[in-house]
């Protein structure tokens, strides 16, 4: 007997004839009769429709009804700063640990009465936990919901032919819309580089949204592993690969994560990790995050080291993939920063007894579409 939870489209991706693997603890559609290559470059030429109902949300509001309390709390548990943050718009954060590593990345939204949050699926109890440890002034609640998410450039038609106001938002932007005669909490955002929305509905209503928006020729279903690769060309970080407590956000190029009122001025520091965040701004970081791609038929996994020409490993990959927009390998990797301070210099994966050549290249792989 499987201890996997069902999220609530499970009968909808059924009937597609999606196949099913367990992550982080949810049965998830993986793949469907098309082929992961054919979801993924649907997604990149007309709309994907992705299910994330495995992803936490959260509610966060002051045990005692203040906006101010609410805002101070979570300011000393992650790096944000809720001056001149607008409401209805979305930000990326990110929680750490007292040495700087990422415990998970996250997306918070600023409403009236609320904070409104996203947390990683693997990781959503530990974030929970962890929150609540931080912000004991702070009501944390999961909301019930299922979480889908349209990607690509057909994406803004689509969602405007059930509410006209999805084609106003912007990157980024959050609003309630109708769809379908349900009211659905909608963000202009998402994880494969491409223009697009991820939808909040509430549980009762999810079959009936999703079978609506996939009506639409253009809408075709995607699942988790054509949505690794797509991340993957949008230079995109996974949780448990370029997101680990060992790795800091400057490691890994999430820097714009640290806003740059946390990093001088009044408001500098004061968060979990901040003296060797801060460091590392000032000072730089031994290793890198980059992206390499190469020009030979031999796939590169997560785990393949990358080695100088005298065999010498100077870096690993922490993602990779047989691109299918390019049609070759890209990955990305983190490599000792004394090795390539002096400019380019051969390198290579080590894949079992060969050593396939790579390069770096400029991130991402694939230009992102959003709609600033």
């Amino acid at each position: 007997m499987s201890d996997l939870k069902h999220i609530p489209l499970d009968a909808v991706h059924r009937a597609l004839g999606a196949r099913f693997g367990g992550f982080a603890g949810y049965d998830m559609p993986i793949q469907y009769p098309a082929g992961l290559r054919s979801e993924h470059l649907h997604t990149r030429e007309q709309a994907g429709l992705f299910d994330v109902s495995h992803m936490g949300q959260v509610s966060a509001r002051a045990r005692d009804g203040q906006m101010a309390t609410l805002y101070a709390a979570l300011e000393r548990a992650l790096p944000l700063d809720f001056d001149n943050w607008a409401v209805g718009i979305q930000k990326y954060s990110l929680l750490l640990n007292d040495a700087g590593g990422v415990e998970d990345d996250l997306m918070l939204v600023r409403l009236p009465d609320e904070v409104r949050l996203i947390v990683n699926a693997g990781n959503r109890d530990h974030d929970f936990a962890l929150l609540h440890q931080r912000c004991p002034e702070v009501d944390f609640r999961w909301i019930d919901a299922a979480l889908i998410a349209l990607q690509g450039p057909q994406a803004e038609r689509v969602l405007a032919a059930l509410d006209p106001a999805a084609a106003e938002m912007r990157f980024m932007e959050a609003r309630e819309l109708k769809l379908a005669g349900a009211t659905c909490f909608t963000t202009r955002s998402g994880y494969t580089g491409e223009d697009g929305y991820e939808i909040s509905i509430p549980s009762a209503d999810a079959e009936r949204v999703a079978s609506r928006l996939l009506e639409d020729a253009a809408v075709k279903p995607v699942g988790l592993g054509a949505r690794d690769t797509l991340r993957l060309e949008a230079g995109l970080p996974l949780h448990g690969h370029e997101i680990t407590p060992e790795i800091s956000p400057i490691e890994a190029g999430l820097g714009f994560g640290i806003p740059k009122s946390r990093r001088s001025g009044p408001k500098a520091g004061g968060f979990p990790g901040a003296d060797t965040i801060l460091g590392q701004i000032a000072n730089g970081t031994s290793r890198k995050l980059v992206g390499l791609a190469s020009a030979e038929a031999i796939p590169i996994r997560a785990g393949a080291a990358i080695v100088d020409a005298a065999g010498v490993k100077v870096g690993e990959v922490t993602s990779g993939t047989v691109s299918p927009s390019l049609n070759h390998p890209v990955m990305l990797a983190f490599i000792d920063r004394a090795v390539i301070a002096g400019g380019a210099v051969p390198l290579y994966a080590q894949v079992r007894d060969k050593r396939p050549a790579v390069t770096i290249t400029p991130l991402p792989f694939v230009p992102k579409r959003y709609k600033r």
